[in-house]
């Protein structure tokens, strides 16, 4: 069997599609929900700096600072999130189309 055969098999399986389709639609709706909490941020930097400037409690640090820790707490658990869903889901898609198309 080619590769050209190969991969048209891959691309004709419905688990590909399956595949594909997931992928897709998760990082997407990732790629909002990363791109909504940035300009969130850039927008409350932009419009809103006396609440960023705000001390919290007894005026150590101002909101900007544990906003700007959140936001990559935040991008730290998206990528994780994306990152277990890939091993879990993912991954034992891309294996089940990988040995039906080896068949």
């Amino acid at each position: 069997m080619t590769t050209s055969e190969l991969a048209a098999r891959v691309q004709a399986s419905a688990k590909y599609q399956e595949l594909t389709r997931k992928r897709t639609r998760f990082g997407w709706t990732l790629t909002v929900a990363m791109l909504i909490a940035y300009f969130g941020y850039v927008s409350l930097i932009a419009f809103d700096k006396a609440l960023l400037a705000k001390p919290v409690g007894d005026g150590i640090i101002s909101w900007g600072v544990p906003i700007g820790f959140g936001l990559i707490v935040f991008t730290v658990t998206i990528t994780g999130l994306y990152v277990w869903r890939a091993n879990a889901e993912f991954d034992a898609l891309t294996k089940a189309i990988v040995d039906e198309a080896a068949q």
